[in-house]
C-alpha cells in the first residue's frame, strides 16, 4: 500500500509525477481553460453554465490519466490538493515557469 502523503509540500511533486507526459498535460490544459470559460460564463449568466465546470476539467483530466497516463487520477485521494495543482501546473506552463518544477519532480523529457 502505498504511503499516505500528509504536506503540500510533499504532494506537488507527486503530482507531477502522475502528470509526466506532455499529452496528459496538454489534455489537462484543455479542459482547465474550458473549465475558466465555463466560470466566467456561468458568473455573468448563471444556469446551467455551472454543471459545465466541474464536467469540463474533470472531464479532461480523467480522460487524459485513464487514456494516456495509464494511472489513477490524484483527485480520487487527495481533491483539494489535486485542484489546486491542476491550475498552478496550467499557470506555471502558461507563463513558463514549470519545467523547473518538472525537472525537481523528477519528470524527463
Amino acid at each position: 500500500m502505498a504511503r499516505t502523503i500528509t504536506t503540500y509540500r510533499e504532494f506537488w511533486p507527486f503530482y507531477l509525477r502522475e502528470h509526466a507526459k506532455p499529452q496528459t498535460r496538454a489534455i489537462h490544459y484543455v479542459g482547465t481553460v474550458l473549465s475558466l470559460w465555463f466560470l466566467f460564463i456561468a458568473l455573468g449568466a448563471g444556469g446551467w453554465w455551472w454543471a459545465l465546470v466541474p464536467l469540463s476539467g474533470y472531464g479532461f483530466a480523467w480522460a487524459a490519466h485513464f487514456g494516456v497516463e495509464k494511472n489513477r487520477p490524484a483527485t480520487f485521494t487527495y481533491p483539494l490538493w489535486s485542484l489546486f495543482s491542476d491550475y498552478r501546473m496550467f499557470f506555471l506552463w502558461l507563463f513558463g515557469g514549470l519545467d523547473k518544477h518538472l525537472k525537481a519532480a523528477g519528470v524527463t523529457r
